[in-house]
């Protein structure tokens, strides 16, 4: 028997909220920009926040976090339990005029599922996507999938129609830097259309007079300008001069005196997101080292030391001004599979740090290059510096290198550094996600974002059973058991979960989205 869960009570709810909207500009700024306007080339939190503007998945997660309708309107398992059955929101146009139906599901999934899709390892479980009729679609999972929904928020729907007439069936090589058309072009069913955009500058969207979501959300603002300012001090003085209305990375030192100043407002929250470092741990030797043969980081007891040597509460005080708690694990709060045990957090001790490097033969440490962003998370970059005094401690000389997002997850996704600083999300809510991505062998549609080249089978296989298995006891003890052995290994050094901080103009109150995701249609201005 079908079972559909429909939309009917969220539509009453949301449309109470719906009133006569006034024409809104919103100037938004931001410290970096969408790498790719390819919604399926890369899985990274700053492409989909300005790609749910433009586009729109099959279900999303609104600003309660729960899971609701987008273009399906209901969805079930059938008789069969690996078969989910979706209906379709019927009338539905794309930017272009062109009618969504179930062919742009079905082009769309396995467009994500494709080589060079950064999204595919969100779709390892699905065997094959169906057409049953214009507004019905079924996926086919290889065995029972209790998390398809979950991972499906940030799976954008494209026009199959367009993305063939302009040769974007495949999705970019974001690695190899490919250009194609859907990097600087975009064609979805969303509230705003693409209007003009200048990469690292400015992208300007304005309403879609057909947007189906018309009388169900707010859809008060008209026009977007999203901006790219990359210097904080810039960033914030744009706030305050009335240069733009709302700033997303606001940084922790300037929290208290934008909150302070009459006419502005400041809203925080713990944000769904690990910070941590992570090291080759595989290669016999590595490149950004100055030890001829060997690779120092193979060793766990250099490992170990490393995390002795790191003093995460130092990081929150000094580093972060309160805005993050330490954590000992690269699973959130927010996300099942976390426990306050795999959390506890690593007191730091020097003197036993030392006496691990010396036993490990590097009692006169190493040098290393330590690759970290400098503009993507809150003091990304002070992170890095404080870090490079900590290890400092224990014999290890680093060299910092930072640079801007959009040049540093390159070099994560093609393996080619050794010693880095990561932040992870979790839009499904559920720790495999961390497990599949970051810990995984990479092979396939797994690993997409281990750069460490560690490999565990055992680990990998149970990683795997995360993904078909629906009994929930069962599940979560193997889950369990993985993020226990993830955390032994030591591949990855959680440092904390930061705290997220967004600042506006005092005729909004936008509440901070766990997620780091802005829904500008949401938005409802005084």
């Amino acid at each position: 028997m079908m079972r559909h869960f429909t939309l009917a009570t969220m539509l009453l709810a949301a449309t109470a909220l719906a009133s006569p909207a006034e024409a809104v500009s919103f100037k938004w700024a931001r410290s970096q920009d969408s790498t790719t306007m390819d919604p399926h080339a890369q899985n990274s939190g700053q492409n989909h926040n300005l790609a749910h503007q433009i586009y729109e998945p099959l279900v999303h997660r609104d600003n309660t976090y729960k899971i609701v309708p987008a273009l399906a309107v209901s969805w079930g398992i059938t008789s069969d339990p690996t078969v989910w059955e979706f209906k379709l929101r019927p009338g539905v146009k794309f930017h272009n005029g062109n009618t969504f139906n179930a062919d742009d599901v079905v082009f769309s999934l396995n467009r994500a599922r494709g080589e060079k899709s950064n999204m595919k390892g969100l779709l390892t479980a699905v065997a094959d996507v169906i057409k049953v009729d214009d507004l019905t679609v079924q996926i086919k999972t290889k065995g029972p999938t209790p998390l398809l929904i979950n991972n499906l928020t940030n799976m954008f729907i494209m026009d199959k129609e367009w993305s063939e007439a302009n040769n974007v069936v495949n999705s970019q090589d974001f690695a190899a830097k490919e250009e194609t058309f859907a990097v600087r072009n975009t064609n979805g069913t969303g509230p705003f259309v693409m209007k003009s955009r200048e990469p690292d500058v400015k992208t300007v969207l304005t309403a879609n007079p057909d947007y189906w979501g018309k009388g169900q959300v707010p859809l008060k603002v008209t026009e977007i300008t999203y901006s790219v300012i990359s210097s904080a001090p810039t960033r914030m003085a744009a706030l305050l001069s009335g240069e733009v209305d709302f700033v997303q990375d606001v940084p922790v030192q300037d929290i208290a005196r934008i909150a302070e100043t009459s006419g502005y407002r400041v809203n925080s929250d713990a944000e769904n997101r690990s910070i941590f470092l992570a090291m080759n741990v595989g290669d016999a030797d590595i490149k950004f080292d100055d030890v001829t043969g060997k690779n120092p980081f193979s060793d766990i007891r250099v490992r170990q030391a490393m995390d002795l040597a790191i003093n995460r509460e130092a990081i929150q005080k000094v580093v972060m001004v309160g805005q993050s708690t330490p954590s000992g694990t690269l699973v959130p709060p927010s996300a099942n599979g976390y426990t306050k045990e795999l959390d506890a957090v690593t007191k730091p001790d020097v003197a036993k740090a030392k006496e691990l490097m010396k036993a490990a033969g590097y009692e006169n440490g190493f040098g290393v290059t330590l690759h970290c962003p400098n503009n993507r998370y809150v003091n990304d970059e002070k992170i890095c510096q404080a870090v490079i005094g900590m290890l400092g401690q224990i014999g290890i000389k680093i060299t910092l290198d930072a640079k801007p997002a959009a040049q540093h997850f390159p070099q994560i996704q093609k393996s080619e550094i050794d010693f880095y600083l990561l932040g992870w999300g979790v839009p499904t809510f559920d720790g495999e996600y961390v497990l599949s991505f970051l810990y995984h062998t990479r092979e396939g549609a797994n690993g997409g974002w281990n750069a460490t080249r560690y490999s565990n089978k055992e680990l990998d296989a149970m990683i795997q059973s995360l993904a078909t298995e629906t009994d929930v006891a069962k599940r979560n003890a193997t889950m369990n058991k993985a993020l226990t052995i993830a955390k032994e290994s030591l591949t990855h050094l959680p440092l904390h979960n930061q705290n997220i901080a967004w600042a506006m103009k005092s005729n909004f109150d936008i509440k901070v989205n766990t997620e780091n995701t802005l829904y500008v249609k949401y938005i409802d201005a005084k």
